[in-house]
Formats: C-alpha cells, structure tokens, sequence
C-alpha cells in the first residue's frame, strides 16, 4: 500500500523572511552610525540571502504558540550575527575573499 503524498507549501514556509527584512531595516534606520558605516551595515545585512536562520527561529518561536511578532527581535539578532560572522570570516586576517554571495 502507498501513502498519499503531502504538498508542501514552501512560500508560506519562508513567508517570515520579508517580516525579518523589514525589522532588521527598521531597526538599522533608527541607530546614529556614520555614514558609511551605516553603508556597510546595509549592504552586508540586507544583501540577498535565505534567511533561513531567522525563519527557524520564527517557526520554532510559533511551534510553542509564540507568535511572528514575539519572534522578531530574536530572528533578526540571529541572522545579523551570521552577517557579522561572514563578514569576520572575509577579512584579511582570515580567509580574505574578495566576494560574498557572488558580491564584493
């Protein structure tokens, strides 16, 4: 006997992503960092990328009855220290790649 295959609705999955997006530019907007360390945070956070770590958190946060918005402050703090961690990773001192995620 066969089982019945379940479809698996991956937009409505990764959904959070765009909400993670928005936090992390809203809360990036309202700290006074010079100018062009504002860019550089800009440009190596809200560069293109998966966000997978943060949509865990968000899932995870809802699978005990949390909600999206409960979740936010901690995806977001989840995915910046990625960003911070790629970005410590690409200096000169330690692996020293010119390119990340196919940008400079």
């Amino acid at each position: 006997m066969s089982s019945p295959t379940q479809q698996v609705d991956i937009d409505a999955i990764l959904a959070p992503a765009g909400a993670v997006e928005d936090y992390m530019r809203a809360f990036i907007d309202v700290r006074p960092l010079p100018g062009n360390l504002a860019d550089a945070v800009r440009y190596s956070l809200l560069g293109p990328g998966k966000r997978l770590r943060p949509i865990l958190v968000v899932r995870s946060c809802e699978a005990v009855g949390g909600s999206l918005e409960a979740a936010l402050p901690s995806a977001a703090a989840m995915e910046m220290i990625h960003c911070f961690s790629l970005v410590h990773d690409d200096l000169p001192a330690m692996d020293d790649d010119d390119l990340r995620r196919g940008r400079p």
